[in-house]
């Protein structure tokens, strides 16, 4: 394995670097972050696929841009959520330290660009709001499904490059600098520069929101004002304002579960970071994943048009259900049952 600075406070380390980041010590820590990491990727998992489904399955929906961000935004939470639990796990449950270097740095990889495509998404989803809410009359004129595919690609296409950058040469191994104290390998100077790209996402986010809010609060101004008017209009901007709101819960919830760990993060580039806030940050680091399994309750719980696809999906399964029961066989089996008796 290759030989790194390992940061100051995991001295006491021998030989391993790699043993020096598992930091749970006891057996009840590892059992509770197996628990949490097992409970909460599987209701992501299974909640964001079917979001995916509902999307895809319903030509309505699937054709607007506004969905085709949700999806992607969906997708990216199963991919974190699948790669995270697999390598986090594996790593401070099992202590599983015999893969090499460029193992190790690609599922970092994966992980960074599967969150990172999420927030991204969830600034597209943003502007798409804005544009949608600023500018009804263009919106369909400005944004195509065309146009949305072509950012889709640009946006995976960035965060995958972006979180390939320490496979490809930038980690504190082939450099010969200072490792992180929080991830094996990664260069401190490169955490910076991912945080400062995550922290400039949340910017544009909370710009855009800020815009869409206010927009929104003044067409519900316009809706009290002229509803009897413009009944039409009214809908589609009640549409508009219920998708903003739905989305602003979505912003407060990604930063409720992020802060923590960003916070960390940057404590960890200017000080040292005790064993303590090592393992408070590895606990921390499970809210991530809870990001993403609540993401998909507040589509379920605010969006009319996915909770209409979801109770059909529903009602279609039900009636499944009961086909087999009613079905000729199973009447004629009834009958002859009954006069046995």
């Amino acid at each position: 394995m290759d030989s790194c600075r390992i940061p100051a406070n995991a001295s006491k380390c021998s030989g391993n670097t790699m043993e020096c980041f598992m930091v749970l010590s006891t057996q009840a820590q590892k059992i509770s972050i197996g628990i949490l990491c097992g409970l909460f990727g599987t209701m992501c998992v299974f909640e964001n696929s079917l979001v995916l489904y509902l999307i895809f399955s319903s030509p309505g929906i699937r054709k607007k841009p506004s969905y085709l961000f949700i999806g992607s935004l969906a997708l990216a939470d199963i991919l974190a959520s699948i790669i995270f639990v697999c390598s986090f796990v594996n790593f401070h449950v099992f202590n599983e330290a015999g893969f090499s270097k460029e193992v190790f740095l690609l599922q970092l990889g994966g992980v960074n660009t599967s969150f990172s495509a999420s927030l991204s998404s969830l600034l597209l989803t943003a502007l798409d709001r804005y544009l949608s809410i600023s500018r009804p009359s263009e919106y369909k004129l400005l944004m195509t499904r065309k146009r949305a595919w072509t950012a889709l690609a640009v946006l995976w296409l960035t965060c995958a490059i972006i979180a390939g950058l320490p496979l490809l040469g930038w980690n504190c191994c082939t450099l010969d600098s200072a490792c992180s104290e929080l991830f094996p390998f990664v260069d401190d100077n490169y955490l910076s520069g991912w945080i400062c790209f995550v922290v400039v996402l949340l910017g544009c986010i909370v710009c855009a929101y800020a815009h869409v809010l206010w927009r929104a609060r003044q067409h519900v101004a316009y809706m009290e004002k002229h509803q009897a008017q413009a009944e039409r209009q009214t809908s589609r901007m009640r549409m508009d304002v219920r998708l903003a709101k739905t989305l602003a819960m979505v912003l407060a919830v990604l930063m409720l579960c992020w802060s923590p760990v960003l916070v960390l993060m940057i404590y960890s580039i200017f000080g040292r970071l005790s064993d303590r806030l090592r393992k408070v940050f590895a606990f921390c680091s499970t809210l991530c994943l809870l990001n993403s399994m609540v993401n998909p309750i507040i589509y379920a719980l605010r969006s009319k048009e996915l909770f209409s696809s979801l109770r059909r999906v529903l009602s279609h399964f039900r009636r499944q259900l009961k086909a087999p029961e009613e079905s000729p066989e199973a009447e004629s089996t009834h009958k002859s049952s009954v006069i046995e008796t």
